[in-house]
């Protein structure tokens, strides 16, 4: 199982210190929330912070966009040192151009989906995507409760993604634990987002691997 810690629960005071525990414990990537404060009801942090974790760390950023618009930021997310760059289809009214221009600045494209939105809307693109990110919770805060109707969201994109020939990951975002993780990895799962299952953890390290063994 792939770990992609969420930033948004670590602490920023000492954040170059959390990047260092997360890649000692043996996270894979670090996952990165973007928020516009219009797209979700709340505001995170930009492309200063983004920059000055890139340069903190050699592991992969895994940003995830929940911002309107996220084509107009194509360019700069690459030239913050960016991995994989993940939109929601909810926010992209041409969503296929999107995914080109993603790959074309050199990232990965992900394409996430909102607790609602079934996985048929990823249908059309799902060759073309590296990353689909089913939320497990309603985007905009860290530490609510896991949507457990995500697992059956996973065992159909697990399917189609099998039926297409895609070589996309499964990324779930949202509640994740040791208990969740299990059903999220049973149903198809590769990639778990962890937040405060980790940073407030009494050992952060221990969550970690307890979800890569999953």
């Amino acid at each position: 199982m792939i770990v992609s810690p969420s930033l948004l629960s670590a602490d920023f005071i000492n954040l170059g210190r959390d990047l260092d525990l997360m890649k000692q414990a043996g996270a894979d990537w670090l996952h990165v929330d973007v928020m516009d404060g219009v797209f979700v009801p709340n505001i995170s942090y930009g492309f200063p912070i983004i920059s000055q974790i890139h340069k903190a760390t050699d592991m992969p950023l895994d940003v995830h966009f929940m911002i309107v618009h996220p084509e107009q930021y194509v360019t700069r997310t690459r030239d913050c040192g960016v991995e994989l760059m993940c939109v929601h289809a909810e926010a992209c009214t041409h969503l296929h151009r999107v995914i080109q221009e993603i790959h074309a600045c050199g990232m990965k494209a992900g394409v996430a989906l909102n607790p609602a939105t079934p996985v048929v809307m990823l249908e059309d693109v799902i060759e073309d995507i590296d990353l689909a990110l089913v939320m497990s919770v309603n985007p905009g805060f860290g530490g609510q409760k896991f949507i457990h109707h995500s697992v059956n969201k996973v065992r159909a994109l697990r399917e189609m993604i099998d039926s297409s020939g895609s070589k996309a990951l499964i990324e779930v975002d949202g509640g994740v634990n040791a208990e969740t993780g299990r059903l999220l990895a049973e149903a198809g799962a590769d990639v778990l987002v962890a937040g405060s299952y980790v940073f407030a953890a009494p050992d952060p390290a221990a969550a970690v691997q307890s979800l890569k063994v999953l």
